[in-house]
């Protein structure tokens, strides 16, 4: 028994070292988690200025009145206890208390409910918007639509950086940078000092944009459209994650947005737009293989390899690419469809957001690709005429 609780202490002990060395290692993260943090994240935002005030009210509220009941029942127990020869008292009602129990709770829930229900009511004003952007939750990244105002017509998909995703696989993560598991290729760029309307929808499953600087939590419902806002009172990177279990790469789902000034954000939309301009392929090109499979290989990690993995082989339920019978095949409509409409038993989402070229880039590489050393070629023309069939 000696032996095995000192071995059970040295377990202990290096238990303990491992996770005050870990600990050690991890940094804050300015506008995301912090270490050892208890409360809510620092607000940037008059709505979660005003939640953190809800909170702190409510919490001093509830322990007044905790203290007060308890401190009252304690000394009854005490002061009247049968030991020192107490005896009950024989009444039967008394008016006055009943009254004064019904309308003191009373009173305090009104005075709770009323600085709850006007921000709640502004949690909800959508209107008078600057900018208004609809995010579309897939499994598992975030895409981004600019509807109105400036920037109206950009759109693109935001996804977990490659290497934090390649880090978290190998199990190596001593040396994982401050943002780790939540930098993201593309994030969602604001301007300070604006509000901002987010739509929010799924392409699968639910899932919950939510950013707790900012105060938003808002759920993304397959056919349906929720909205909420924010108005970000200073400049800087912001974090969240998807806040609705949406399958297993639940965890690799983040969010990321940068307030930016005014010009600032000016100069992000030019940009943006350039480079949009700069992807508009023409549909009718026919490309080389080496080429397209150079595309198809960019397209197939920021898009696929989440689920298929880099080797092609998938993983539990995720089928695999190496070897299917509907990559492998000379009739390229099958693979388009699934790309284009997604698996019809749901396991895979529909990929028709991304651009033509982009969709049979991907094709083309997995069809050449690990062990599919196929030779075929889809161009994006094959494309255009699978859509909307």
């Amino acid at each position: 028994m000696k032996s095995i609780s000192n071995k059970l202490a040295s377990l202990l002990l290096i238990a303990g070292a491992w996770v005050g060395s870990a600990a050690h290692a991890v940094q804050d993260l300015p506008g995301g988690p912090a270490v050892n943090q208890l409360n809510l994240h620092p607000p940037v935002t008059k709505i979660a200025e005003e939640q953190h005030f809800l909170h702190w009210m409510m919490l001093i509220i509830c322990t007044v009145i905790f203290v007060a009941v308890f401190s009252v029942m304690f000394y009854s127990i005490w002061k009247h206890r049968r030991s020192k020869g107490a005896k009950s008292a024989n009444f039967h009602e008394s008016v006055t208390v009943e009254v004064v129990w019904t309308i003191v709770p009373f009173i305090i829930v009104i005075l709770m409910a009323l600085p709850a229900t006007k921000v709640l009511v502004a949690q909800k004003d959508t209107t008078n918007a600057d900018l208004t952007i609809k995010t579309t939750g897939y499994q598992w990244k975030w895409g981004y639509d600019y509807i109105t105002g400036e920037g109206e017509g950009l759109a693109f998909i935001s996804t977990l950086d490659s290497s934090h995703r390649v880090m978290s696989d190998s199990g190596n993560v001593k040396d994982a940078p401050t943002d780790y598991l939540l930098k993201v290729d593309n994030p969602m760029v604001v301007p300070v000092g604006k509000k901002i309307r987010i739509i929010t929808t799924a392409n699968d499953v639910i899932h919950a944009f939510m950013v707790p600087a900012f105060g938003i939590k808002q759920d993304a419902i397959p056919g349906f459209v929720r909205d909420t806002w924010f108005r970000a009172e200073k400049i800087g990177d912001y974090y969240g994650q998807c806040a609705e279990l949406c399958g297993k790469e639940h965890a690799y789902m983040p969010i990321h947005v940068k307030v930016v000034s005014a010009e600032d954000y000016t100069a992000w939309v030019a940009d943006q737009k350039k480079k949009a301009a700069a992807k508009l392929d023409d549909p009718t090109k026919v490309w080389a293989l080496d080429d397209i499979m150079k595309r198809g290989e960019k397209v197939y990690a920021a898009n696929c390899a989440a689920c298929h993995q880099a080797n092609g082989k998938g993983a539990g339920p995720i089928k695999p690419l190496d070897g299917s019978a509907i990559v492998l095949d000379a009739d390229h409509v099958k693979q388009i469809q699934v790309l284009l409409k997604g698996a019809a038993n749901g396991a895979m989402p529909a990929w028709a957001q991304l651009s033509d070229t982009d969709i049979a880039a991907v094709a083309t590489y997995t069809k050449n690709s690990w062990s599919n050393k196929t030779g075929q070629l889809v161009q994006p023309a094959e494309i255009v005429a699978q859509r909307g069939k």
